[in-house]
């Protein structure tokens, strides 16, 4: 669904992403006190009434300063407004107007967007008004008294927001995968996520932690809409410290948790490292799609073995996720950047697809046939009776045997092995639940069930 945009504009530390984790019903966007947190723009499903939406949050606009990341700041800013079909101006009451305050007002009565004055920080019911009342002077109609920290006056100020917002009902169906990028810092997240939408959606810089909060961008393709998540570089544990760092990497791990795939990028230079790899378990845990990323391959030396070594690489240090795929691009140049679109499409159907409980049956007859289950020191033999998929994302299999201590961990492997190499799931991992069941309920049954036995 083709949701229309309200973007957030306003100078630092006005409360901003307080106001947007009001809107989206949540606590998303990071708040910290210190200027700057935000710094590209962040995207948060909401809703009011009769109106879907999503809440755009801006880095805070600072225009006589062209200090570091600023001007970064502000060209992410008019990348918001320029799609956006509402614009929430936000000041604080507290402070009452500024230059700075009256500066972006003057550059927004130039925008081609409908603008709506909204004073926060408005917390006394008798002062808010008082408090308000001094922005008149900014010439951009009647401001709103909020409190994006109680939520007082925030229904008011939505009231009149979607009334320039049409109807859900008029909103374009679309289907929507979630794609999340992580990686460790510097390893060129966020400038793969700007060589897909071929501009600077996301700031890019050589310093390490420059994106601070989850990024959503949406990008369009074959009647497929791809919602493509940044995200914090995430360091290792004992190197982070307790504030705007320890936020941004808990919503990295968020993140992960909501995606349907998953894009892990590695270095090419550094090679797949120690924090790669746990964070490849991470997403494991989570039971996400995955498509591995090597980037920076422009910067390689190459021959004609160099590709089979480095697969060779990968095989040995990410051996417990051969099921993914892997592509190696250079987000530099755009080299295979468009298609990761096309493995993170097959990941994605995989990682739902579902398979009939008699072709199920059928690989583990087939499997049974050329390996028995094991039998114990007391001579009893495990047996399969038969699988079934009990859920998608990611595909899990349940397994019915007589007792699951007899079929040891080289068996469980085998049977895995087999199911993956039948049924395929590329790009997803594959769960097996081993349950014990006797062998007479299953006799009971009959054979319609199409019980497989050793």
């Amino acid at each position: 669904m083709s949701l229309p945009i309200v973007a957030i504009i306003g100078r630092p530390n006005v409360g901003k992403s307080t106001l947007v984790n009001r809107l989206a019903g949540g606590k998303e966007a990071i708040v910290h006190d210190e200027p700057g947190i935000t710094r590209d723009r962040t995207y948060k499903p909401a809703f009011w009434n009769d109106r879907e939406f999503q809440v755009v949050d801006t880095g805070g606009l600072v225009f006589d300063d062209d200090s570091e990341f600023l001007p970064e700041i502000r060209q992410q800013a008019e990348y918001a407004l320029a799609e956006a079909s509402v614009a929430i101006f936000v000041v604080d009451g507290q402070l009452g107007p500024t230059s700075a305050d009256l500066e972006i007002a003057d550059w927004l009565r130039h925008q081609n967007v409908p603008v709506f004055l909204t004073v926060n920080k408005c917390e006394s019911p008798e002062m808010g008004l008082a408090q308000a009342a001094e922005f008149w002077e900014l010439g951009l109609g009647e401001p709103y008294a909020v409190s994006g920290i109680h939520g007082s006056g925030v229904g008011d100020l939505l009231d009149a927001v979607v009334e320039n917002l049409p109807p859900v009902s008029e909103l374009e169906e679309i289907e929507e995968i979630k794609v999340a990028i992580v990686g460790r810092p510097n390893v060129g997240k966020s400038s793969l996520l700007n060589a897909f939408v071929g501009q600077d959606r996301a700031i890019v810089s050589p310093i390490s932690g420059t994106t601070r909060d989850t990024i959503d961008t949406v990008v369009e393709r074959n009647e497929t809409r791809y919602r493509l998540i940044d995200t914090a570089g995430i360091r290792k544990k004992k190197n982070v410290e307790y504030g705007a760092e320890f936020f941004s990497i808990n919503r990295a791990f968020k993140a992960i948790r909501r995606a349907d795939v998953v894009l892990l990028v590695i270095d090419a230079i550094d090679g797949v490292t120690e924090q790669d790899q746990k964070l490849l378990g991470r997403v494991v845990d989570e039971g996400r799609a995955c498509v591995l990323i090597v980037n920076k391959w422009d910067a390689i030396d190459k021959d004609s073995y160099t590709m089979y070594d480095y697969d060779r690489h990968l095989d040995d240090r990410l051996y417990y996720v051969g099921w993914a795929q892997r592509i190696y691009i250079s987000a530099k140049t755009g080299q295979r950047v468009q298609k990761i679109l096309d493995l993170v499409d097959v990941a994605a159907t995989e990682h739902k697809r579902r398979v009939s409980t008699s072709v199920i049956n059928e690989v583990l007859e087939e499997a049974i046939a050329w390996k028995s289950p094991p039998t114990n020191r007391q001579g009893r033999q495990g047996k399969i009776y038969y699988g079934t998929q009990v859920r998608t994302q990611p595909p899990t299999i349940a397994l019915f045997v007589n007792d699951p201590k007899r079929l040891n961990d080289n068996y469980r492997r085998y049977i895995e092995r087999q199911l993956r190499e039948q049924l395929g799931f590329t790009g997803t991992p594959m769960r097996l639940l081993w349950r014990g069941k006797k062998a007479r309920d299953v006799e009971d049954r009959g054979s319609s069930n199409r019980a497989v036995r050793v």
